[in-house]
């Protein structure tokens, strides 16, 4: 479950705003567009941070242009619910760093990962391995074909109070 969402006002989404665009920006750059001096705006930064709104700060780099040209979406139907499997899923995905996103889906498939890899023969890697350590109902694969978008710029409105 979620943690309580923190009261976030109209300076606070600003942040977020412009740190979700640019995690760089020097503070005082960052005071300057959210309309803040900039040690109120450094104090409101570690608030964010410290109540787990903000989670890290990272680089976004083009799968594409570091070799890993193939993107697919794996739909898991578990073998069962039970605890047991689901304690086994959750211990054995950690040690595959080409899943990137894993979600529990509600409706017929149980996971939805994303795993990024260089080609097809890794990813045929990827799933023999996969499935001869976790039994499972069903494994679907599902592959890009483009990216039309892709961004870690969450919707938020810095426009009400």
């Amino acid at each position: 479950m979620s943690a309580p969402v923190p009261d976030l006002d109209r300076i606070d989404r600003k942040i977020l705003h412009e740190l979700m665009q640019d995690s760089t920006l020097p503070v005082a750059k960052l005071a300057e567009r959210v309309g803040l001096s900039q040690t109120p705006c450094w104090k409101r930064v570690q608030k964010l941070e410290a109540a787990g709104v903000i989670t890290g700060r990272v680089a976004i780099v083009d799968p594409g242009r570091i070799g890993l040209g193939l993107t697919v979406f794996v739909e898991i139907e578990a073998a069962d619910h039970s605890h047991k499997w689901q304690e086994a899923f959750a211990a054995l995905v950690p040690s595959y760093p080409e899943i990137t996103e894993i979600h529990r889906m509600a409706g017929e498939v149980d996971y939805l990962l994303k795993v990024v890899v260089p080609d097809m023969d890794a990813y045929d890697a990827f799933y023999l391995d996969l499935t001869s350590k976790l039994f499972c109902r069903n494994v679907t694969s599902k592959f890009s074909m483009e990216r039309i978008k892709a961004t870690t710029v969450l919707p938020i409105d810095i426009t009400t109070a």
